[in-house]
């Protein structure tokens, strides 16, 4: 098959599937999705007013920027088309202010990993690494740093980890390691909507360790797309004029706030839900995965710390995602999605995300799916 053609066999495969453990926003046509919008929107927003120009405060963007800065308990919060120039931006601003082009980070986090080194290309900035293990540094790491560095970014979840978190009292002492280098705090919080339960913590106890935070509208909340970065007047005053600098400033943008309002009404709510039942579904694959003899697996975190967590087995790639296909083509059910190395040859590795279409799985509907599956990996391994 060509990739287009693949990409194609995936789509009706996921599309056509009347049960899925996971369903991913291009599963929707796009007529679906303005359906979902138009449905939703009135009960979040005030549909009979004007639509934003340029980000216009007395506007749905205004609306929404007002709603993320009270939920986060920050003076304010700026709107941006995507959480990679939101993420730019707040690192330019506080290199500028503490005088210093170097952050800590971390070396599985979204700025090195999935932004392209804009932090490096585009504003110039570097980076150095408190630790290189799959998990956030510790307060000693942050400390032992041989050079100075001006921002402390730390990524929650670590996604490319696993989804990882830091207990509440290490996440407490990092950021205050941090102050003690005379260094700012940021979070690259584009899940941390899904990160309270973990911590125990409500999100404005959590955002007031940092000096700004990036949150995303579509990672937790089911947002067609944008941002914010969540900080204090003058910070968020700066960041609106690098915002433009950006390119980002659209004409319009009320599709994507109305969206965004309609996840912070319907899905913020129910993540607590989703992360209570995450545990249930890592558990259930953990004991199928054992129960029928899976030479080695890895369910990590074990229990997860968000609704987010990965499974690695022991096959190839294109092993595991042709069962995963052949099982939504036979059975019209989904268990897992896209597959990918896992990091050693003859392994692989998948993202699990527990959200409304996960909580009608009981632990004995995933260990039943996830024998068909099995059978199903059995057979294609034994065709190649």
């Amino acid at each position: 098959m060509t990739d287009q053609e693949e990409r194609t066999r995936r789509l009706v495969a996921w599309r056509g599937c009347d049960r899925a453990l996971t369903r991913r926003p291009g599963d929707e046509t796009v007529g679906e999705r303005l359906a979902r919008l138009a449905a939703d929107a009135p009960d979040a927003y005030d549909l009979d007013t004007a639509v934003d120009l340029y980000a216009d405060e007395e506007s749905v963007v205004g609306a929404l920027e007002r709603r993320t800065a009270e939920l986060l308990g920050t003076e304010d919060a700026v709107f941006f088309p995507t959480g990679t120039m939101a993420q730019q931006v707040a690192l330019r601003c506080w290199a500028g202010r503490t005088g210093s082009a170097t952050v800590a980070g971390h070396p599985l986090s979204h700025l090195e990993v999935h932004e392209r080194d804009a932090y490096h290309v585009v504003s110039g900035l570097r980076m150095i690494h408190p630790t290189r293990e799959p998990r956030l540094p510790t307060a000693e790491e942050v400390r032992g740093l041989d050079e100075p560095f001006g921002t402390l970014a730390l990524e929650l979840p670590l996604r490319d980890a696993g989804f990882v978190l830091p207990s509440w009292d290490e996440l407490v002492a990092v950021t205050e390691a941090a102050r003690e280098r005379d260094a700012v705090v940021h979070f690259d919080g584009a899940r941390l909507w899904e990160s309270a339960p973990h911590f125990g913590r409500p999100l404005p106890e959590i955002a007031d360790l940092a000096d700004s935070v990036y949150v995303s509208f579509y990672k937790s909340l089911g947002g067609i797309s944008g941002a914010a970065l969540a900080c204090s007047e003058d910070l968020a005053a700066e960041a609106r004029a690098w915002r433009h600098r950006y390119g980002g400033l659209p004409l319009q943008q009320w599709p994507v706030a109305l969206a965004a309002l309609t996840g912070l009404d319907r899905e913020l709510p129910r993540l607590p839900e989703y992360v209570a039942h995450a545990k249930v579904i890592a558990g259930a694959l953990r004991e199928g995965l054992a129960e029928h003899g899976v030479p080695w697996f890895r369910v990590h975190p074990d229990p997860p710390h968000t609704h987010d967590f990965r499974v690695w087995l022991p096959y190839a790639p294109e092993v595991v995602e042709e069962a995963s296909l052949r099982l939504a083509e036979d059975t019209r059910t989904a268990l897992f999605r896209r597959w990918w190395g896992g990091g050693v040859p003859g392994t692989a590795t998948t993202e699990v995300q527990v959200a409304s279409a996960a909580l009608s799985w009981t632990a004995a509907d995933v260990r039943g799916v996830l024998a068909d599956f099995l059978a199903r990996v059995r057979t294609v391994a034994d065709e190649g």
